[in-house]
């Protein structure tokens, strides 16, 4: 059989376990020409391909819900779902999600992105279920590197006092993006290595489910009899003290095996947990060898690996080296990551000052408040968090940051459009959210000059500092952007059209730094029509010099703002409404992200998308 003939996942429930190997065989293939081709996660879907297909099998998706956390793993299902004429267009503008949409298939339960939430998720959709009178089982797929977060933990907490018809696979390949670290990871490792444990409790089950077991007291008795008796054998297990069945640990690459035990629990009316040992980059040497550099990954060629090189010089490598040389002349700073070790650029400060460097793990609320102690400690915290899993630790920076004006840096890599990745991974939200908090500063470079005077000028503040950058190439660098940092003032970067025609200076652009390269290209549009058009960067969207910023802009008839961050309680309407309070006479306009969740694509095509790429900039600065 072809996996171009699978529709659903009845077309492989029939199947030999030949046969099957053989569609595993051909399912490794085509994601890895696909993710060649777009770019993708690899390592992650290479991994799961065995644990989809006797999902699949033994569960009837969509009656029983299939959760995957995270969902960057879900290509396998995708297919098995009848995707796989689609999967070409994954992760492009129009195309098929990397992620779980649930307008693409009602196989996909929930729009998933970020990590621990899917027990919740399944949690919830049973007990409404219940409620409801419906039948079916919630299936919750989550890896272990998801496992080292909290919500994770108050979900199994939560489940383990009223949930049946649950059932956790936790994928342990011992890795998140970066490989694991900290006591949960240990403490797998330590459960993987044990199998007589799954013997032992087989030996009790089938001695207890021999006794007639009359009265639903007799039977709760006879389950805590069972826990106590596991306990005494073995050491104490985690999942089982939330409440649930422990299974396990099984070869996530045996079929057989798998759907064995899941035919077994899918009678079980209690919560389980099913432990299953993965390899990530399965099947594909160069992602076996390196399953961090094949997590997320670029078009790269499929013959050995050798991934394309999008960017001449990006803000994080720029972060990558200026960190390293702040840590070197200052014993003072340590970085924290939330498991983004290489995608945040840390890796070589974690190799140069180990004992400085900390990865909590898919953890950012903690990451934020275990700076705050570190700087309470008498040390400089560098917190690098992408943009978009920051917004899990608005409340620790209000509460444990702000708040107690903790000198620190937050560094929000992926801020702006952020490509191929789709909604949930959009940094859109930064500006708008961190703004009214008090007492922080937040910037925004337009170059690698100024993201590394922002850093050292970070790290020498008494109060939060917040820098944010795209992901993207650093632009070419403006004179005006080596200028030292003053607070609460921008920089001017002058149209070069005036030397002949310096009555036209009537125009001017103020942006935000992510998005100065296309505010210069719509800039330079306009030149080629002998319009002359200033650029103001604003370098800091707080605070704000407000008589320095009327007395640039007075000099102006025509402003547009632009940023690249959300419209609504963004820095552009802001500025707006300040200069219409203060300056009369002058035409105005904003332009930001919409109102709205921002789709897949790339950097060029979603700023297309929402009006501001470097032509739409230039009809809008023509219109006023």
């Amino acid at each position: 059989m072809l996996i171009d003939d699978i529709s659903s996942p009845e077309d492989i429930k029939s199947l030999s376990y030949k046969e099957l190997d053989d569609i595993a065989a051909q399912i490794r293939k085509r994601i890895i020409d696909v993710v060649g081709k777009n770019g993708g996660h690899l390592s992650s879907n290479l991994g799961v391909v065995e644990l989809t297909i006797a999902l699949h099998r033994v569960f009837n998706s969509p009656e029983d819900a299939l959760i995957w956390d995270v969902s960057h793993q879900s290509y396998t299902h995708k297919i098995l779902t009848g995707r796989n004429s689609q999967l070409d267009t994954i992760r492009k503008r129009d195309g098929i999600s990397g992620f779980t949409k649930r307008n693409e298939s009602v196989h996909d339960w929930f729009d998933a992105g970020h990590a621990s939430t899917s027990i919740s998720s399944a949690l919830g959709l049973i007990q409404g279920r219940q409620l409801l009178h419906s039948s079916g089982k919630a299936v919750a797929i989550i890896g272990d590197g998801a496992l080292t977060g909290g919500m994770a933990f108050e979900a199994l907490s939560h489940a383990g006092q009223i949930a049946k018809n649950l059932v956790v696979v936790l994928n342990d390949n011992k890795m998140s993006i970066s490989a694991n670290t900290g006591s949960i990871s240990k403490y797998l490792s330590r459960l993987s290595t044990t199998p007589k444990y799954q013997k032992l409790r087989m030996q009790i089950d089938s001695f207890f489910n021999k006794l007639p077991i009359p009265s639903k007291f007799l039977r709760k008795l006879i389950f805590r009899l069972k826990r106590g008796l596991k306990g005494i054998f073995f050491h104490n297990n985690l999942f089982a003290d939330f409440g649930f069945e422990y299974v396990g640990p099984l070869n996530g690459h045996n079929i057989e095996e798998m759907e064995k035990v899941f035919h077994k629990i899918k009678e079980i009316d209690r919560p389980v947990v099913v432990h299953v040992i993965t390899q990530k980059g399965k099947g594909y040497s160069p992602a076996e060898n390196d399953p961090t550099a094949f997590h997320g990954i670029g078009p790269f060629c499929v013959s050995d690996g050798t991934a394309e090189n999008y960017y001449k010089l990006s803000f994080t490598e720029v972060f990558s080296e200026e960190i390293l040389d702040l840590g070197t002349e200052n014993p003072k700073i340590a970085a924290i990551t939330a498991a983004m070790v290489k995608g945040t650029g840390l890796t070589k400060f974690a190799h140069r000052f180990p004992d400085r460097f900390f990865d909590t793990g898919i953890a950012e609320e903690h990451a934020v408040t275990f700076a705050g102690g570190l700087a309470r400690a008498g040390l400089m915290p560098v917190v690098a968090i992408y943009s978009t899993f920051m917004q899990r630790g608005v409340d620790q920076l209000i509460h444990d940051i702000a708040l107690q004006k903790v000198p620190s840096v937050f560094v929000l890599d992926r801020a702006g459009a952020v490509p191929d990745d789709g909604e949930t991974h959009q940094g859109i939200f930064d500006i708008s959210l961190l703004r009214p908090v008090p007492g922080v500063t937040l910037l925004a470079p337009a170059s690698a000059e100024e993201l590394k005077l922002f850093l050292r000028w970070g790290t020498t503040q008494q109060l939060p500092v917040i820098i944010r950058y795209p992901k993207a190439s650093c632009p070419p660098e403006e004179k005006a952007f080596s200028e030292p940092v003053v607070c609460g003032r921008g920089v001017l970067v002058e149209s070069c059209i005036y030397r002949s025609a310096p009555e036209q200076k009537k125009r001017l652009f103020v942006c935000t730094g992510g998005i100065y390269p296309e505010v210069k290209e719509a800039s330079e549009l306009l030149s080629k029509r002998e319009i002359a058009v200033d650029i103001y960067n604003l370098r800091f969207m707080k605070p704000l010099d407000k008589q320095y910023f009327l007395e640039v802009v007075s000099r102006y008839e025509y402003i547009v703002f632009v940023e690249d961050g959300i419209r609504i309680g963004g820095i552009g309407t802001y500025l707006e409404s300040l200069l219409q309070r203060s300056l009369e006479g002058k035409k105005t306009a904003v332009c930001g992200f919409p109102d709205r969740f921002i789709a897949q694509g790339k950097r060029s095509e979603i700023l297309e998308d929402a009006h501001l790429s470097p032509s739409h900039l230039a009809r809008k600065m023509l219109s006023l």
